[in-house]
């Protein structure tokens, strides 16, 4: 399963965010994957002054990933294209990257953005 952006950070925070089926899917998952262009997303947000984190977003998300012992799923090839190819539902390319990796691994997303949904993958709200 991917988390998405909303869903790591509301992680990070205490959990309280996420829905219980979430948390119960994120718990028994044998792996829990935020793609590495959550990175760009929350840096940028810090950046525009969107976004307040206790430390540089590259530190807390080295903490982060450590301490909810989460994997970055990388973007290679195939996801940044198929990004690109997707219909043009949704407009934030940040959540097409998402959304094209979770199409090409075969993963569900933890994300409460219905429009997800509409691409064919597996949403967890």
């Amino acid at each position: 399963m991917i988390l998405d952006t909303c869903a790591l950070l509301w992680l990070a925070q205490g959990r309280g965010e996420l829905s219980e089926v979430a948390l119960q899917r994120i718990d028994a998952a044998p792996v829990v994957y935020v793609s590495a262009i959550s990175g760009f997303e929350i840096g940028i947000k810090v950046q525009k002054g969107k976004l307040e984190l206790p430390a540089r977003p590259a530190d807390w998300f080295t903490a982060v990933l450590a301490h909810h012992n989460l994997e970055v799923l990388p973007l290679d090839l195939e996801v940044c294209i198929r990004s690109t190819e997707l219909p043009a539902l949704h407009a934030d390319p940040c959540d097409r990257m998402m959304i094209a990796a979770a199409q090409v691994h075969h993963m569900p997303v933890v994300t409460t953005d219905p429009i997800f949904a509409q691409y064919g993958i597996e949403i967890i709200s």
